[in-house]
């Protein structure tokens, strides 16, 4: 199976934000390269909140170009067989971490987002991972900085998608 059709597989399957569901679903019917970083009409990305639900925090890098705290994330590849191996991969590239843990369930959150050009927009399938406890994360390339914050600092330093994915993570949790 491509990465594409599981893409719409695991869209199709997903039950939350229907009229943001659709819209996905639709730009990939529009679109056959709209997994990709060349699709300048937009294309899906993958990322990952990663938590530590023992100490009640999660990790935050702030984005070498938009200079804003997120979760990590970012562009599928070839390599990734399914948008979960492409979450967890950035996760574990962007934090450092080896040893991450899906949290059931598939996507915890969309978030579709405006980015600059070329390109115009970001499909974003929104997961999250459970660090072990002691992990020691590694700041990347990517980053300016990489940080644990407790679940109420995060609306003080991330923008309402990221507070947004806490909750729903939370809620799964």
């Amino acid at each position: 199976m491509s990465l594409y059709d599981d893409a719409v597989l695991v869209l199709k399957s997903y039950e939350d934000q229907e009229g943001l569901r659709q819209a996905y679903l639709d730009h990939l019917a529009a679109y056959p390269d709209g997994m990709w970083k060349a699709c300048t009409a937009g294309h899906i990305t993958a990322s990952a909140l990663v938590i530590d639900p023992g100490h009640g925090r999660v990790l935050l890098t702030l984005h070498k170009k938009l200079r804003m705290w997120l979760q990590m994330g970012g562009h599928c590849e070839p390599e990734d067989a399914t948008l979960e191996a492409a979450a967890l991969r950035e996760a574990t590239e962007e934090s450092g971490i080896a040893a991450l843990e899906l949290l059931p369930g598939g996507p915890v959150r969309l978030d579709r987002h405006p980015i600059p050009p070329p390109c115009h927009c970001h499909f974003d399938v929104q997961y999250a991972v459970v660090a072990a406890p002691g992990a020691v994360q590694e700041i990347s390339d990517e980053s300016l900085d990489l940080r644990w914050f407790a679940y109420e600092e995060v609306a003080g330093v991330a923008d309402e998608s990221v507070v947004r994915l806490l909750e729903a993570t939370r809620a799964r949790l």
